[in-house]
């Protein structure tokens, strides 16, 4: 299964406050208190503890297919491209996902998420320079989605001591969150002339990603890629809050490290678990009532 990768409106930002400790005003939150008792003596917890944890305050999943992404290339890619006979999408990937919060007017508590996904497209092109090898170019694709969510109200300003510059302040804007899987390649085309609605001259990417091309990323040429992908994102709305958790124990582990250098490599090998669902599929469920 593929793994789902997480992104975050204020990845660089500094969190909330940390939560206070000790008794004060009556919260509650202390292990000795008599609701912590209580709850201990019910539920088998040795202390409630007082926490500084992001809670979600609306979500929404997203299925989309994307038809016709316009593939941006360097010159060098895009040299190859109008040169080859034939291309096939091999991979693609989320790169980047650049995200802006801001609030919806005359709807208190509601939030637009206005996200821009950085694609990277790697291709097999076919025929270039006269081999019979494919040829690995990689290019970019761009789309735009934006999601209005429910992210509660706030006018907190929060200030921390390892943010003790002037003028660092943590606002109380909710956090964005987007998780993806990897995208799904539905198809490429290749056009002579760019599509009337593309818009292709007026992108500028980020610096960062031209470099990890290796080369500047060209507007006009001969030859037009258009890549149609599936897909799955959720998008999330949160804020960091104090909140009271139940504490049963220490973390601890409960087995010891093993290395393998120390063992006979064919018996490591016997204690690992055939991959019987790498051979075999899953089958899907009936769903059958």
């Amino acid at each position: 299964m593929p793994e789902a990768i997480t992104y975050n409106s204020n990845r660089n930002s500094s969190p909330v406050a940390a939560a206070h400790h000790g008794n004060n005003g009556g919260t509650g939150i202390s292990g000795t208190s008599g609701a912590a008792c209580e709850a201990a003596s019910l539920g088998g917890f040795r202390e409630a503890v007082c926490l500084n944890a992001g809670r979600v305050y609306d979500s929404c999943s997203g299925k989309d297919c994307l038809e016709d992404l316009r593939i941006y290339l360097t010159g060098c890619g895009q040299a190859a491209i109008n040169e080859g006979n034939s291309v096939k999408c091999r991979d693609i990937d989320v790169l980047h996902v650049a995200m802006d919060v801001e609030e919806v007017p005359f709807n208190a508590g509601y939030y637009s998420v206005d996200m821009t996904f950085y694609f990277l497209v790697t291709l097999d092109v076919y025929g270039a320079g006269g081999c019979a090898a494919p040829q690995t170019v990689q290019g970019v694709a761009v789309f735009d989605k934006k999601v209005i969510l429910f992210g509660s109200e706030g006018s907190v300003r929060s200030f921390r001591s390892d943010c003790s510059k002037l003028g660092t302040v943590c606002t109380d804007m909710p956090i964005a969150q987007v998780q993806t899987v990897d995208p799904v390649c539905l198809g490429l085309r290749v056009c002579e002339h760019p599509k009337p609605e593309c818009g292709c001259e007026r992108i500028c990417f980020p610096p960062e990603i031209e470099e990890l091309l290796g080369g500047e990323i060209v507007g006009s040429c001969s030859k037009y890629l258009y890549l149609t992908v599936g897909l799955f994102t959720i998008v999330s709305l949160e804020r960091d809050i104090q909140m009271m958790v139940p504490v049963y124990d220490f973390c601890i582990p409960e087995k010891e490290c093993t290395t393998s250098c120390s063992e006979d490599p064919c018996e490591m090998f016997k204690k690992i678990r055939f991959p019987v669902s790498e051979f075999f599929p899953p089958k899907q469920e009936c769903g059958c009532n």
